[in-house]
């Protein structure tokens, strides 16, 4: 499987504040490109899974509200986390 246990603790202990951090929204922003990225690869050999690009467009569509909601709270936490993870709006 491509996203294990331990790539998650990975994950949330490099943006969040530790290990089980995972309400964090830096956290939950850098699991969705994550999976974002496996998603998009997966759909350039794969691209009549319909229903792979439609959970695909949810997670784009969930990782835009948490960054917006980021924005509104803390424009610089936002900034960082955007640089960190190479988006951009």
């Amino acid at each position: 499987m491509y996203l294990d246990k331990e790539k998650k603790q990975e994950i949330f202990g490099k943006y969040g504040k530790s290990n089980t951090d995972t309400g964090s929204p830096e956290a939950q922003i850098a699991l969705f490109s994550y999976r974002i990225s496996h998603l998009t690869e997966h759909l350039k050999s794969n691209h009549k899974d319909y229903t792979t690009e439609r959970s695909l467009k949810k997670l784009v569509g969930k990782r835009r509200r948490m960054l917006d909601y980021l924005y509104r709270i803390d424009i610089e936490r936002y900034r960082n986390i955007v640089k960190e993870l190479g988006l951009r709006k």
